[in-house]
């Protein structure tokens, strides 16, 4: 399996030091870190696996936007955007909930609905392969992965594929058993157009001919209503993600019409020292001046005692 990794914030050779752990957690939640970890335990053993005939692109973030698209698996039966969670405890995914079961029995509403993020995730991405003029056979595929053991989920009809840590492989190998969509040698140009950052008046339609040989019909359609010259907005996916919860902001299906080009341009953010934003500098000030407290305190206790 190919692995192309586009997490941000790591250097050449993967890692991330102390200060871009710092800047990461102030800008993508508390559980970035710790969701990147489980990341990797995750695609090891889709590697070991899926070998080749598969590209995984690990956190992408989509052009003109902060959403990054945890992981998209590309196959010959489809595209899968997987969504690793680190959490453990009693779970429950019914439809589109994703709840917390406690020592009774009783199912709660989590803080975090991953059901619901990964789902709209993927409708996000599917939105952005229309953009960037990739034809689907199908829908793209919503997956929520479980990466620790001690995650025990039961799924009622959830509206996202939901994987157990100790169902992984199976997932892998139902991926590998899936019917194929396309050739295999599309699988490697489609990787490359979506990280293809020129615009969509510069690409050509990829229309991927299935492997059973049938006409994908919606070829010309789709080709006549992609707008040309337009670059990619994540203010256009109808989207928005915090850090802590994904809440949809405005509803547009696929098949609305273009909106009028009458918004107002977004003002360009200040930079700042390190990229960092104004209440994140503050956060980190004052993170330093109480560890200089603790240590102007244990300095003259030392002091004291000699």
């Amino acid at each position: 399996m190919k692995i192309i990794d586009k997490t941000p914030l790591q250097d050449e050779n993967g890692n991330i030091n102390v200060i871009a752990r710092v800047q990461g957690t102030l800008k993508y939640g508390l559980s970035w870190f710790a969701e990147l970890e489980a990341q990797k335990i995750v695609i090891a053993q889709l590697d070991r696996s899926l070998e080749k005939g598969f590209v995984l692109i690990r956190n992408f973030t989509l052009p003109n936007s902060e959403i990054v698209i945890p992981l998209v698996l590309i196959g010959a039966g489809g595209i899968w955007v997987i969504y690793v969670t680190k959490e453990k405890g009693n779970f429950e995914a019914k439809g589109d909930q994703w709840n917390t079961v406690n020592n009774d029995g009783k199912a709660l509403p989590a803080s975090i609905n991953f059901i619901d993020r990964v789902s709209k995730l993927a409708i996000v991405f599917q939105k952005y392969l229309k953009i960037k003029k990739v034809e689907m056979p199908g829908p793209v595929e919503a997956v929520l992965i479980a990466a620790d053991p001690g995650a025990q989920i039961e799924s009622v009809r959830p509206i996202a594929r939901v994987v157990r840590s100790d169902a992984i492989k199976q997932f892998a190998n139902s991926l590998l058993q899936a019917r194929p969509v396309w050739r295999t040698d599309f699988i490697h140009e489609i990787a490359d157009r979506i990280i293809d950052a020129r615009p969509p008046e510069e690409l050509q339609p990829v229309v991927p001919a299935p492997a059973s040989q049938q006409t994908i019909s919606r070829a010309n359609a789709l080709a006549q209503t992609i707008e040309q010259g337009t670059a990619f907005n994540s203010n256009e996916l109808g989207f928005a993600f915090e850090e802590s919860e994904a809440k949809p902001v405005a509803q547009s299906p696929a098949d609305a019409p273009a909106r009028p080009q009458t918004r107002p341009k977004p003002a360009p953010q200040k930079k700042n020292f390190l990229g960092l934003k104004d209440t994140q500098i503050i956060i980190l000030a004052g993170m330093f001046i109480v560890g200089l407290c603790v240590i102007f305190g244990l300095g003259i206790i030392l002091y004291l005692n000699l």
